[in-house]
């Protein structure tokens, strides 16, 4: 993740951000980059990989679709930003995630993207790649754990829905 960036996307916001919510949320963003970068962060529990999405993909205009990468204990191996899209949606490759998770040697995933409606309800695309998603993984023995779809303001797990 690149918090000059992730800085500069902030600022974008409608409205802008005041001094102090700019300063808050840069730190929150370099904290989150250092964490992230630690092998073994367990995002096991849906409240904590809903926090961790949040931050990282909440403030996104663009759908991104971000994958996290766990070992057999549901501890963080990588967390990358596969694929990225418009206002409304991302193109996702199966093939890709794969490709990704067995380069890293990934017991489980974590699949979570944004939408930058603020409306998180999962829709039926999500639920069609998803499936989809779970179907090839599983092929290679790869467990999804869950399924985030998040905004700055709230988040949703597929898993606590019912729908992996």
């Amino acid at each position: 993740m690149n918090i000059s960036l992730q800085k500069q996307r902030l600022e974008e916001l409608p409205g802008g951000l005041n001094e102090r919510d700019s300063s808050v949320l840069s730190q929150a963003l370099e904290i989150l980059e250092s964490r992230a970068m630690v092998s073994g962060l367990l995002l096991g529990d849906p409240d904590v990989a809903g926090r961790f999405f949040r931050l990282r993909l909440g403030h996104e205009i663009r759908e991104h679709f971000e994958v996290a990468f766990l070992d057999a204990r549901n501890r963080l191996i990588a967390v990358e930003r596969l694929f990225s899209g418009s206002i409304d949606g991302a193109e996702i490759h199966p093939r890709i995630v794969v490709q990704r998770a067995l380069a890293l040697n990934a017991a489980a995933v974590l699949l979570a993207h944004n939408h930058p409606s603020g409306h998180c309800e999962p829709s039926e695309a999500d639920r069609a790649i998803t499936r989809r998603l779970k179907e090839v993984l599983a092929m290679v023995e790869v467990r999804v754990v869950d399924h985030l779809v998040v905004s700055a303001s709230q988040g949703t797990s597929m898993a606590q829905l019912g729908q992996i």
